[in-house]
């Protein structure tokens, strides 16, 4: 969250580090001048004023030592300095980050995914919103090094999810097809397979596999792998002839688990330490992959920001099935939450280590509830839960456990009897059962906070201490 600063600690607290003090005052009179407007603007006169703002603050933290070098009053200092930016960036996003939305996307006509919104929206706000180019420099430093110049794209776009229709209308885009799944398609149809970087996707008879092989590191997930993912997903639902989708682990060559599937282990923690994981890859992932398996993806036709908000969803859905080898960490086990039939393997186990991260598990704190309840959810989420899949409360989220040698025949079974009725009562009482479930409204309640809060935590020193405790971050390579 943003802390106010009371304006009569400002000064001092900023001066304790000795920075030069003309700096110092220009930037605050910045401050005070975007806070002393009588009211909001146009576009241009306001983005001039909070860009001055963040230009003044980003070269006083320029000044001081890496972000990880710095003494207790340096990061005070520092502090004051992000918070005073984000605030002015808040304020500023509740007025204009609408009207942007309207205007880059011609009123919804011109649908425009998470990434593309955000780098045309950083070409209009200049020195508000990061570029790509400054995020590939600053993806150089550690993540602890970084002064958080993606902390204002958590601000936009969960400014975005709080007006019903653009928020709406930023999920329904997402749900699309990517334009590689369609340079896919004939091959997929033709051959039956496609090898993807770090994802294999497969037709055999009416089922469709997806195949994850992230293999050095677990089949984690991190910005390299979503978008075969993805890919994956949407070639499973276009492919006219399948009728289930598969998702399983590769088998990894890690020393401790080599020769075995592993299904996933959640986010790639090293990437996120080393600074390779973008924030931009939080909303993508959900919004995208995990989004497309819960519900399906939207056919191209035309869009706009005026449709009536309260009609079914018209999405193309398949059924799936999860297969839990080994483990389903993190990202693993948000999948199980989005799967419609869970088989594991005897002896595996999921889990949501939010708090040994630091960050929040993605939609997991909407789902999981549904499945485990509250308190079992508390539970994984704060206090580091471990479910084994053959417990009572494992089998909240585990449709069937079976010995190791007969997963292949209990996914066969399954897919025999999930095809065996129609393809329109699947995808219809899938579509009944998200209705009370999760309507497109309650997710676009959730991403308000979610994508704000999440930036914090993808820019916070308690990420950088857990993952140095809990995960010996700092031996750890690319």
């Amino acid at each position: 969250m943003i802390e106010h600063i009371p304006l009569t600690e400002r000064q001092q607290r900023i001066d304790a580090a000795g920075l030069p003090r003309d700096a110092t005052s220009q930037f605050l009179q910045a401050v005070q001048a975007w806070e002393a407007r009588p009211a909001p603007s146009t576009l241009d006169e306001d983005s001039a004023l909070v860009r001055s703002v963040c230009h003044q603050g980003r070269q006083l933290l320029a000044r001081l030592p890496l972000k990880s070098a710095r003494d207790a009053t340096q990061k005070d200092v520092a502090h004051v300095i992000f918070h005073l930016m984000a605030d002015a960036a808040w304020r500023f996003f509740r007025h204009h980050a609408h009207p942007l939305y309207r205007d880059l996307t011609g009123n919804g006509t011109r649908p425009l995914r998470v990434d593309e919104l955000a780098w045309q929206a950083a070409a209009r706000l200049p020195g508000i919103l990061p570029s790509k180019d400054e995020l590939r420099a600053e993806s150089e430093l550690l993540q602890k090094d970084k002064d958080g110049l993606e902390i204002n794209q958590g601000l936009f776009f969960s400014h975005l999810f709080t007006d019903r229709a653009i928020g709406s209308h930023l999920i329904r885009t997402m749900l699309r097809p990517l334009p590689q799944s369609f340079e896919y398609l004939d091959e997929f149809r033709k051959s039956g397979r496609v090898q993807l970087d770090k994802a294999l996707v497969e037709a055999k008879a009416q089922a469709g596999f997806l195949t994850f092989q992230n293999l050095r590191y677990l089949n984690a997930e991190d910005d390299t792998t979503m978008v075969p993912f993805e890919v994956a997903t949407d070639l499973i639902l276009m492919h006219a002839d399948l009728r289930l989708g598969v998702m399983r682990g590769g088998v990894v060559d890690h020393p401790k688990y080599a020769g075995r599937r592993v299904f996933s282990a959640g986010i790639n923690l090293t990437h996120i330490y080393r600074g390779k994981k973008s924030y931009l890859g939080f909303l993508t992932k959900n919004m995208g992959f995990f989004n497309k398996v819960h519900r399906g993806i939207l056919p191209p036709g035309p869009d706009s920001l005026d449709v009536p908000l309260d009609e079914p969803e018209s999405t193309v859905e398949k059924p799936w099935v999860a297969v839990i080898e080994t483990f389903a960490i993190g990202g693993g086990c948000q999948l199980l939450l989005v799967a419609d039939y869970v088989i594991a393997e005897s002896g595996s186990f999921f889990s949501l280590p939010a708090r040994k991260e630091g960050i929040i598990p993605g939609l997991a704190n909407l789902r999981l509830p549904r499945f485990t309840g509250e308190a079992l959810a508390r539970q994984a989420i704060m206090f580091d839960k471990l479910f084994k899949v053959e417990t009572p409360e494992g089998r909240t989220l585990v449709s069937e456990v079976v010995p190791p040698g007969e997963i292949e025949q209990a996914v066969e079974r399954c897919a025999a009897n999930a095809l065996g009725a129609g393809m329109v009562s699947i995808s219809a009482n899938r579509k009944a059962l998200r209705a009370q479930a999760e309507p497109m409204e309650a997710l676009r309640q959730y991403l308000v906070t979610y994508a704000r809060e999440q930036a914090f935590c993808h820019l916070s020193e308690d990420l950088i201490n857990n993952l140095e405790k809990n995960w010996n971050a700092k031996e750890r390579k690319l």
